[in-house]
C-alpha cells in the first residue's frame, strides 16, 4: 500500500515508522518542517511540508497513487477538511481522521469518514478497565446494534462447549485467548479454565448473555 499521513506528531510519526516496518510506502504532510525529526534518520518515505488539505500538497504526496490517508494532526478542523478533500475530490476510501471531539466525531462517522475520537477512546479504555464485566463494551458498532465483549470464562462454563454457550447465550464466541495465544472455536472447543472469550453480541441481548454467563449451562 501507499498511505499519505497528514501530521507528524507523535501519532503520525509513530504510524508511519510502523507502516514502513511492514513494507508499506509512506508520505508524511505537515506544516512544520522540524516535525519531520521525529521520523527518524531511518525513515525512508517522502516529507511534504505544507498543509494536508492543500490539493497541491496531497498531489506531491502521491495521493491519486495511496491506497489511505490518515489525518492526524493536532487540529479537528484541519483533520476533517483533509479527510473530506481526500475523500470527496481524489475518491480514496479508505480515510481516517483524529478528532478530539467525541461529538463531531460521531457526525463524521456517519458521513462515511472513519474517526478516532482521542479523548474518548482513552476515556472508554480506562471505564472498560474499572467497571465490571459487561458495563462497557470493547467495540459498539456505529449504529449501537452490534458490541464485541471480551470477558473471563467464569467456573460454571468451564469444560462445556462454546456451541452449547453460544445457543443458550445468543452470541457468538469471535475468538478465545489461550494461553496467551488466540483460537478461533469449532463445534468441538471445549472451554477451559483461564480462557478469555471475545463475545458478540446484540444490544438488545447482552443482558441475557451475561445472566447465562453466570448462571451456567442450563439443561435442555
Amino acid at each position: 500500500m501507499h498511505v499519505v499521513i497528514m501530521g507528524c506528531g507523535r501519532v503520525g510519526s509513530t504510524l508511519a515508522r510502523s507502516l514502513e516496518d511492514r513494507n508499506h510506502t509512506v508520505s508524511v504532510i505537515d506544516s512544520e518542517p522540524d516535525s519531520f525529526r521525529r521520523l527518524g534518520p531511518e525513515f525512508n518515505g517522502d516529507k511534504i511540508t505544507g498543509y494536508g488539505f492543500d490539493q497541491q500538497v496531497l498531489e506531491k504526496a502521491g495521493i491519486r497513487r495511496a491506497d489511505a490517508f490518515a489525518a492526524v494532526s493536532s487540529g479537528d478542523n484541519s483533520n476533517i477538511i483533509a479527510a473530506r478533500v481526500a475523500r470527496e475530490t481524489f475518491g480514496l476510501q479508505q480515510v481516517v481522521a483524529r478528532i478530539y471531539d467525541p461529538g463531531r466525531a460521531e457526525v463524521y462517522q456517519r458521513l462515511g469518514i472513519t474517526t478516532v475520537a482521542t479523548v474518548k477512546w482513552t476515556a472508554d479504555q480506562i471505564l472498560r478497565r474499572i467497571l465490571p464485566a459487561g458495563a462497557e463494551p470493547d467495540f459498539r458498532d456505529p449504529s449501537g446494534t452490534i458490541r464485541v465483549d471480551h470477558v473471563p470464562v467464569p467456573e460454571a462454563w468451564i469444560g462445556n462447549r462454546t456451541v452449547e454457550f453460544q445457543m443458550q447465550s445468543r452470541s457468538r464466541i469471535a475468538w478465545i485467548d489461550r494461553l496467551g495465544e488466540g483460537m478461533l472455536p469449532t463445534r468441538e472447543t471445549v472451554l477451559q479454565e483461564g480462557d478469555m472469550i471475545h463475545l458478540v453480541i446484540r444490544e438488545e441481548n447482552a443482558a441475557h448473555a451475561y445472566a447465562v454467563l453466570e448462571a451456567g449451562p442450563q439443561d435442555d
